[in-house]
């Protein structure tokens, strides 16, 4: 079975209360169980999320040179678009990840166009909802 890694930054802990309007009324307990039902045959699906910066980073040292781990599905949130310590962290280790966006950035705020995590990662899925943790799940089953 492969095992991918999910894992929010800053402020998805506020999933279905956060900003409804842009990120849905769907909180990520509910996306979870429904991402571990769709692919409980072929991926078992860990989780971490956490509002700082390091922590991030750490859970990536700590994953990042696991063989067993297939992938990390990364939506870092707003450090995405400041953390050049983030995608050093990205850069260091061996597991692919695929950045994801619940809302399309592209269409928001010009400081959310620039990603500083995009050139380290393997693909990027912006703009689907919590559809995004799917196609980002779905494109790392298909890289092995």
């Amino acid at each position: 079975m492969k095992r991918i890694l999910v894992i929010n930054g800053p402020n998805l802990n506020l999933l279905g209360r956060r900003e409804p309007g842009i990120y849905g009324s769907t909180g990520m307990d509910d996306c979870l169980a429904d991402l571990r039902m769709r692919y409980r045959d072929t991926a078992e699906i860990a989780y971490f999320q956490s509002n700082h910066e390091g922590a991030l980073i750490d859970r990536l040292h700590e994953v990042g040179f696991d063989s067993a781990l297939t992938g990390i599905v990364l939506n870092a949130g707003a450090y995405t678009h400041t953390s050049l310590a983030l995608a050093d962290a990205i850069a260091a280790i061996e597991r692919p990840v695929v950045e994801v966006h619940i809302s399309n950035v592209h269409s928001r705020e010009e400081i959310r166009h620039r990603s500083m995590i995009s050139p380290v990662c393997k693909g990027v899925i912006a703009g689907f909802g919590l559809d995004s943790y799917r196609l980002g799940i779905e494109a790392l089953l298909a890289m092995e």
